[in-house]
């Protein structure tokens, strides 16, 4: 099955319908975040240094950065954000940025192999941002719309993302560093937008063999208990093959249900990252502590 390599410095991350589910921070953002945007506009990444510790820590594989911020030096302020982000963790990045210049300048300092978000289906945007990505040997992200916007029909949003598919390989990309955002869209506003992604991702998986990523709370924008939705949402995606997604790792029961939908679907082997994350330690005095000791004991003597 298709397996999507990413890497930083000195850890490498692979997404795969095979492979755990694979979380993206997304709180790298100062979209919506003002108290954010003004540091960083003021030159300040302390903020941004300690989001990147935090969601490690918290459970994300990788973290996507962003720095759009109206009326900033975007290029010069995602380099630095990226540099920060890679001097203070392990993990590979998402690149994120509407603005060519700032993923080229991001891509530029960049230790590994980056994932690029994003190119869409526009003439333009996939002349300008694939080339790039060839020529850093990215992976990119794939979103699946084109000049004529966001199709409500799911069989044309999966036609758009064919189209990326083919117009990478043009360039000499393959379809393994392709990861496709099918879009997401409020359930809230269009009730059958749940629908409409399970319908794409299990053609991603089946018929264009690529993995898939998404902004996973855009599904819960506008209802209230967010995180309800989202963690069912993500659930019900990991079964119809979605294999990553940019979400907030901060929320533990939404890396809970990941770490849960991933047993289930046999991609956690014997359990093992379930049982490290859960499992309570022995209770002092009680049988298993003594048996741990005494284990200990033994081998000591041995």
């Amino acid at each position: 099955m298709t397996e999507t390599v990413v890497s930083s410095a000195r850890r490498e991350v692979v997404i795969g319908f095979e492979r755990p589910f694979v979380i993206i921070g997304e709180r790298i953002n100062p979209t919506g975040r003002k108290v954010l945007a003004e540091e960083m506009a003021a030159d300040d990444f302390s903020r941004v240094e300690a989001d990147a510790r935090i969601q490690v820590q918290a459970g994300a594989h990788m973290l996507d950065v962003n720095a759009g911020i109206p009326l900033a030096d975007e290029p010069a302020l995602l380099a630095r954000a990226v540099k920060l982000v890679q001097s203070v963790t392990d993990v590979p990045l998402s690149i994120d940025s509407s603005i060519v210049a700032a993923l080229e300048a991001g891509l530029e300092v960049y230790e590994g192999k980056a994932l690029v978000n994003s190119v869409t289906g526009e003439e333009e945007r996939l002349e300008s941002v694939l080339p790039l990505v060839k020529k850093h040997g990215a992976a990119v992200v794939a979103i699946s719309n084109d000049e004529t916007g966001i199709s409500e029909n799911p069989d044309v949003r999966f036609a758009v993302a064919r189209k990326i598919v083919e117009r990478a390989a043009d360039h000499g990309i393959p379809h393994a560093d392709i990861v496709v955002d099918p879009l997401v869209m409020p359930i809230g506003a269009i009730n059958h937008a749940g629908r409409q992604v399970m319908h794409i991702l299990r053609r991603l998986r089946e018929e264009l063999e690529v993995n898939s990523t998404c902004g996973a709370s855009n599904i819960s924008f506008g209802l209230p208990n967010r995180n309800g939705i989202n963690s069912t949402f993500l659930s019900m995606a990991i079964t119809a093959g979605m294999t990553s997604a940019i979400t907030n790792p901060m929320h533990g029961d939404i890396v809970q249900t990941c770490l849960a939908a991933d047993v289930m679907m046999g991609q956690d082997r014997d359990c093992r990252r379930w049982i490290a994350r859960y499992r309570e330690p022995p209770v002092p005095g009680s049988e298993g502590e003594r048996g741990r000791r005494t284990s200990g004991r033994r081998r000591r003597r041995g």
